[in-house]
């Protein structure tokens, strides 16, 4: 959960997509100096179909958490 004003300066500040667009919302409020709680779910795995993630997906994950590391 998000106060808005917390949520428009980390979207700003934020430059990744995809699936890395998460991690650096974590990064960048802690760069701020936020702080972060964690809401606990219930999640159940897919009954019908599978995975979309492939290949391009993974790669760019990994080159997103590497400029994430490499910038902060």
């Amino acid at each position: 959960l998000y106060k808005k004003d917390v949520l428009q300066k980390l979207i700003e500040s934020c430059v990744s997509k995809g699936y890395v667009f998460q991690m650096e919302m974590m990064v960048r409020a802690r760069q701020f100096n936020y702080t972060i709680g964690e809401v606990p779910i219930s999640f159940v795995d897919r009954v019908y179909g599978e995975s979309k993630l492939g290949g391009s997906e993974i790669i760019q994950f990994a080159q997103g958490l590497f400029y994430l590391f490499a910038t902060t």
